[in-house]
């Protein structure tokens, strides 16, 4: 509402010519810093092992998802416009003079400052308040990701447990100690110079990380929609096109990695790929197997809406 209020300019260029010498290029680059509304594979596992647990029905899933990309959608377009908008600079020229330094000290206080100047003039409240429920809004975003995100390492832990028969792995206090000690050990051991910036220091890969892990989630819902003997390409078209352009981003950001010496991402990186490569052997595999009629499964069980 604020923003349709104020109205204001966009005075950001709709393609910014003065890049620093190492820029990377728009393409593929671009499709792995959008996320969530767009494709997430961090959405993916949510929905997987947290949403379809709190909805009664499967058809309520197009409501819910949908919704929610559309609502993350939204705050992305606003966030642009707080960010490259005239309330945050005045002119092309300042913003130019801004946006070099928007890598350093905190990021989200780029939101912050743009999106209170919106609330600020398009709604009246004080700036100050602004910009304390813009922050109140940023923790509480980190919050949740971050519970959501140790509920869901949680689950992963326990597969394993089944998976590799290691019964203590079932338990839900060992699995989730386990969970919370190995990002403790991530946030505090992975840059001795920066204790605590641990999260930091992996965060370049997490763009292509997380579009890879979209492309195995819709390579797992194409298998399912193939075992239905439904239309597929909807959902193994969209996959092909996100895990070449993710694995195109990784290689460049790898060799840069390599040229930084920057061996933990550069492990991180190429583990991330491998795992990825070993899914779509298997799901070659098990397409070669439903292509000749041998892959088990009840389609009927398959498609039964609100199942336990």
């Amino acid at each position: 509402t604020a923003v349709l209020i104020t109205g204001p300019e966009i005075t950001a260029p709709a393609i910014n010519q003065n890049l620093a010498a190492g820029t990377p290029p728009l393409f593929p680059m671009l499709f792995v810093t959008i996320a969530c509304g767009a494709i997430s594979g961090f959405h993916g596992i949510v929905s997987s092992g947290t949403s379809s647990k709190q909805i009664s029905n499967e058809k309520d899933a197009r409501f819910v998802g949908y919704l929610g990309a559309l609502g993350e959608g939204s705050l992305a377009l606003i966030t642009i416009v707080a960010v490259t908008g005239s309330l945050y600079a005045a002119s092309g020229a300042e913003w130019s003079a801004i946006y070099p330094g928007y890598n350093q000290g905190a990021p989200a206080t780029k939101f912050i400052e743009g999106g209170a100047q919106l609330i600020f003039q398009g709604w009246g409240m004080s700036l100050a308040f602004s910009q304390t429920m813009l922050t109140v809004m940023v923790v509480l975003f980190a919050g949740t990701t971050m519970d959501a995100g140790l509920r869901l390492q949680r689950y992963i832990i326990q597969e394993w447990g089944d998976i590799y028969k290691i019964k203590p792995l079932k338990n839900n206090y060992i699995a989730t100690l386990v969970a919370v000690g190995t990002c403790l050990l991530l946030a505090f051991g992975a840059s001795v110079e920066y204790p605590g910036d641990g999260g930091n220091r992996i965060w370049p890969i997490f763009g292509a990380g997380n579009q890879i892990l979209a492309s195995m989630t819709l390579l797992v819902i194409s298998i399912y929609i193939m075992k239905l003997k439904r239309n597929f390409l909807p959902t193994l078209l969209p996959m092909i096109f996100v895990i070449i352009v993710a694995f195109w981003a990784s290689g460049l950001s790898l060799v840069t990695y390599v040229q930084q010496a920057n061996w933990l991402l550069v492990a991180l990186s190429l583990a991330v790929m491998a795992a990825s490569v070993i899914v779509m052997l298997e799901a070659m595999s098990e397409i070669s197997k439903i292509r000749k009629g041998e892959s088990g499964g009840d389609e009927e069980e398959a498609v039964t809406p609100g199942g336990e």
